[in-house]
């Protein structure tokens, strides 16, 4: 038996060796090696040349094109429809050589701790009738290349307009308490902010502000992510009407992306909930006339 036998091989071997008295439990405590594994049998690789992959690739980048949300299971299901012959393993290391991900929602960025501070929910029923009134806050990944970024973003109930919006590599309390003290002063405070019960969002650091600001905190429910709605619906636009479509392989140049979509959202996208007028109009004519 040669050293590059299988763990199986040599199972075997030594119960062959002693037919009558030697089970394959006790083989495999002969051998120190679980007897579960005296069970595997390699998988076949399969065999396809360099051509037939470039024609899955082609195929693979036209489907994702079409269906962004597809992971490999569901590409290798329909190129089976279409008459190739490939397992889903297969589409998933062609997928990754081509560095193709599907697009759908990750892990919440941000879970609380035991230590971080918890607060009820303060919008339920509460009638928002003027800009500043209500600021909704959250954070959520932007994929770049191989690895993601944490975005935060403020956004004012009343009117839909983002107040503050920071890119950042980490998701530390600082870049939350950065972000909030940049819309602060540019646009005032909130009678009441609200966010998830993310850890970020219980930390010190933050609570600490909005303490020393007089603003009262507010979080969702637990698992009750319609509390903040408004927030989780930018993101989402965000994502499908820019991210999804534009080429961005840098932070600086996602952070470009970023700043346009934001002028453009706040300033020129109209919205049926706002009379088909946009968020900045909103925003500070009702600033305007809360002022008079």
């Amino acid at each position: 038996m040669t050293s590059t036998a299988t763990t199986q091989e040599k199972c075997q071997a030594a119960r062959d060796s002693r037919p009558d008295r030697l089970t394959r439990k006790r083989a495999s405590e002969l051998l120190g090696v679980s007897r579960s594994s005296t069970y595997y049998e390699p998988k076949k690789t399969e065999e396809t040349t360099p051509e037939e992959d470039e024609r899955l690739m082609a195929e693979i980048d036209r489907m994702h094109l079409e269906s962004p949300a597809y992971g490999a299971r569901k590409i290798a299901r329909a190129l089976n429809q279409e008459g190739y012959e490939v397992s889903r393993w297969h589409v998933r290391r062609l997928m990754s050589e081509m560095n193709v991900r599907p697009c759908c929602p990750l892990p919440s960025p941000s879970k609380p701790t035991r230590h971080s501070r918890k607060f009820g929910y303060l919008l339920r029923d509460k009638v928002i009738s003027f800009p500043n009134q209500v600021w909704s806050t959250d954070i959520t990944y932007v994929q770049i290349g191989g690895r993601h970024m944490y975005l935060t973003a403020i956004i004012d109930w009343y009117s839909r307009y983002i107040v503050s919006w920071r890119l950042s590599d980490t998701m530390r309390a600082n870049e939350v308490v950065r972000c909030a003290e940049d819309a602060f002063r540019e646009h005032g405070m909130p009678s009441i902010m609200n966010s998830d019960q993310g850890s970020v969002f219980g930390s010190e650091d933050y609570v600490s502000l909005l303490k020393s600001c007089h603003i009262t905190q507010s979080m969702d429910g637990r698992g009750r992510w319609r509390d903040n709605v408004l927030v989780e619906r930018w993101f989402r636009t965000l994502k499908s009407e820019c991210l999804r479509t534009a080429e961005y392989s840098t932070p600086a140049e996602l952070e470009r992306l970023i700043s346009g979509f934001v002028t453009y959202y706040n300033d020129r996208r109209i919205h049926q909930s706002l009379d088909y007028e946009t968020p900045s109009s909103w925003y500070f004519t009702g600033i305007t006339t809360k002022a008079a």
